[in-house]
């Protein structure tokens, strides 16, 4: 039997379609849906997709070193602000557009665009899969976030209307926080995402305004 085509050390038991080439089982679980981009039919991501998700939901924030409290947060600053409303767009389009969108799927559309804003780089990707992203909310939410500038009246030097990467992602986790906040542990349920809904209808009711709402 070959050798893992990654580690090169244990045998290569599971034949990965992405890669065309055999994997050990322990480097098929630590670059499966994060290096590689897995094809919804394989196996091995099926068996593992509800123990993946647990992990991501429980996971803890990395930037912050302590839960923050809804009032105390980085969403207090306009131009934060300005970015979570942004990020949160797509959430509430697909939301509008699909009545058992849940909060599940709202925080796994985040963590995956914090995961490839962190990597900064793309998933390997099966050819037959170039034109369907793993997560259609998610990547909507990176492009959004890839696009995003600081916008104001007065004219702001580029590095000031830009976000830098650990901005991008200090944001993405301050809102993953708002959903598990909302969410209370039922993540089959809707509360976060019909904060959002509300959210954005008082957007547009003080449009005129021009205020920002921030998330709780």
């Amino acid at each position: 039997m070959a050798k893992c085509s990654k580690c090169e050390k244990r045998k290569g038991k599971r034949y990965c379609v992405a890669l065309g080439d055999y994997l050990c089982s322990l480097c098929c679980g630590l670059l499966r849906e994060k290096e590689i981009h897995c094809p919804q039919t394989c196996t091995y991501l099926e068996k593992h997709k509800p123990y993946q998700e647990q992990r991501i939901i429980e996971k803890k924030p990395e930037s912050s070193p302590r839960a923050l409290s809804p009032e105390e947060d980085i969403l207090n600053d306009e131009r934060m602000a300005w970015l979570a409303v942004h990020i949160e767009a797509p959430l509430k389009e697909y939301a509008e557009k699909k009545e058992d969108f849940t909060d599940k799927e709202a925080l796994l559309s985040l963590e995956y665009a914090r995961e490839k804003i962190e990597k900064g780089k793309g998933l390997l990707i099966t050819p037959e899969e170039k034109s369907k992203p793993k997560n259609e909310i998610g990547e909507a939410i990176f492009q959004n976030i890839e696009r995003c500038r600081y916008e104001r009246k007065i004219i702001l030097p580029e590095e000031v209307a830009t976000y830098k990467k650990e901005e991008k992602i200090q944001c993405l986790e301050r809102i993953i926080l708002g959903v598990k906040f909302w969410a209370k542990g039922n993540f089959e349920g809707r509360n976060y995402v019909e904060q959002v809904l509300k959210r954005f209808a008082r957007i547009k009711d003080l449009s005129r305004q021009k205020k920002i709402i921030t998330t709780s």
